[in-house]
């Protein structure tokens, strides 16, 4: 074990309270996301989300569009045909398909219409309550809390997970593979999802032992390793830092050796698999940049060596640092029994403090840093995710244009496909929300589900309230009306996608 509990001096500003100077430019991430480049190797799996028909369309009129390209919003139309986005901004037909009760017709009325939501920081099997117990859970219970988690993400305007989320780790190994298996085949409702199995820790550097798969020594490693990839996860994730909560295994203390890390990027990247790791200690960090753990999770302690290496390899690595968990864990803890000052007393206030320095450097240097709280404890509960966009602004210095590409443009970076996930654009997957104000004046505004007025996933729609589809803004008759030949929702006479429900053995 490697300690590092002597306070590293930094070369960026330390006061948390000091609030960078305000920034009003185009958004200065998405260079920094779109430079990314992960190892062609690495490319997960091209999941899709069956049970869209190809003929369905989907029309949102006069919209404010949020692109997630950079451009400033603008006013125009959005034309979905099938799984796919097909025109945005000025659509030639436009006329004619509002009046074809075959299309399903959204007034936007200068509603913000934007990309889904994504986490690159998700737990879905975490229910909220005593993690230590839920390895005591019966699976099938623990199906259907995970099931319940990954639509709460859908219907908080969450289109991409990592578990569009990026799975940070499951309470059981096949958690996250059966549910993301079954959004995908249009079981369930849910996010487009990469899948992780237990997370994976020496037995001496374990934080939460009911959920955890323990190894030592880098043929344990690697082993371990093997066995997540054959169970079918999308990316693995070792525990190498220490967490105060636990009061045995502080967050500044590293537990994986330099041997075993080298064996798990080298075991996991043959595989084409790639690696995130819970590393809040100063050396960890480094352990991950200097090895290539793909993506690092925290990054609370880390001082300039950690900084420039960081910097220097940029394209190939970024941050989730779970920022609400240190937040809600000083301040909404108290709620659940523990306590403001338990939580400053084991140092949960110095790091959030240092914490947030360094995430507002990162930003300043064109790291790329994305949003995922650690969703799923008590006091960070399911279906309050969009917290984080607020924090990033709030304390870490993005605009609220660059949180929304962060958590765009920029999990489908994480996802390694951003050519077709993420944006507002012809080609791109229709995942959109359609929010009553500007989340560009008001980040906040993500957090009120009321103002997600609709929810689009792969083209097709999970919420919409009664009123959208009366369609007498246009001169259309609503139900009752003209002998009732144009009803609120029109009759969808498409074929039936049939879902295979077996395996063919």
């Amino acid at each position: 074990m490697a300690s590092a509990r002597i306070e590293s001096k930094v070369s960026w500003p330390t006061d948390p309270s000091a609030i960078p100077n305000p920034y009003t430019g185009p958004p200065r991430n998405i260079a920094a996301i779109e430079a990314l480049e992960f190892d062609k190797s690495l490319q997960p799996n091209n999941y899709e989300i069956l049970g869209t028909h190809s003929e369905s369309k989907i029309l949102f009129a006069d919209v404010n569009i949020i692109d997630s390209t950079g451009r400033e919003p603008y006013r125009g139309d959005v034309l979905i045909e099938g799984q796919r986005i097909k025109a945005v901004g000025t659509i030639p037909d436009k006329a004619s398909l509002e009046q074809d009760p075959r299309v399903r017709v959204f007034q936007g009325k200068g509603r913000a219409l934007m990309s889904g939501l994504g986490d690159a920081h998700t737990h879905f099997s975490w229910n909220g309550g005593d993690l230590n117990r839920l390895g005591e859970l019966g699976v099938e219970e623990h199906v259907l809390l995970t099931m319940r988690s990954a639509q709460c993400y859908l219907d908080c305007g969450y289109t991409i997970t990592v578990s569009r989320c990026f799975g940070a780790a499951s309470a059981k190994d096949r958690l996250d593979v059966v549910i993301r298996d079954a959004i995908n085949a249009g079981d369930i409702p849910g996010p487009r999802s990469l899948a992780n199995g237990k997370e994976m820790a020496r037995t001496d550097g374990d934080l939460v032992p009911g959920i955890t798969a323990y190894a030592d020594g880098p043929e344990e490693m690697r082993a371990m390793i093997r066995h997540h990839i054959n169970i079918g996860v999308d990316n693995i994730k070792l525990s190498m830092s220490g967490e105060e909560i636990t009061e045995t295994r502080s967050a500044q203390d590293s537990y994986f050796t330099e041997e075993e890390v080298v064996a798990c990027v080298d075991e996991a990247h043959k595989h084409g698999k790639r690696l995130c790791a819970h590393a809040r200690a100063r050396d960890s960090v480094k352990q991950c940049v200097k090895h290539g753990v793909d993506v690092i999770y925290h990054a609370s302690y880390i001082d300039d060596e950690g900084m420039d290496m960081l910097e220097r390899k940029k394209t190939k690595h970024v941050v989730a640092p779970a920022i609400n968990w240190l937040i809600g864990t000083l301040y909404d803890a108290e709620a659940f029994g523990y306590t403001h000052e338990k939580a400053e007393q084991v140092g949960y206030k110095r790091e959030l403090d240092i914490a947030i320095a360094g995430l507002r450097e990162m930003h300043r240097r064109g790291i790329v840093v994305l949003p995922g709280g650690d969703y799923g404890f008590a006091w960070c509960p399911h279906g309050t995710y969009a917290r984080d966009l607020a924090h990033f602004v709030n304390l870490l210095g993005f605009t609220p244009h660059e949180a929304i590409i962060s958590a765009t443009v920029g999990v489908a970076a994480l996802f390694m496909r951003s050519h077709e996930l993420g944006r507002i654009q012809p080609g791109y997957y229709a995942d959109c929300i359609l929010v009553d104000g500007n989340p560009l004046d008001d980040i906040s505004i993500l957090q009120d589900h009321d103002k997600l007025n609709i929810i689009v996933i792969n083209g097709r729609v999970h919420k919409a309230g009664r009123r959208e589809y009366v369609r007498e803004s246009v001169g259309m008759p609503v139900a009752g009306q003209d002998a009732n030949k144009h009803p609120i929702v029109p009759n969808m006479e498409f074929p039936e996608v049939q879902v295979p429900m077996q395996k063919a053995y």
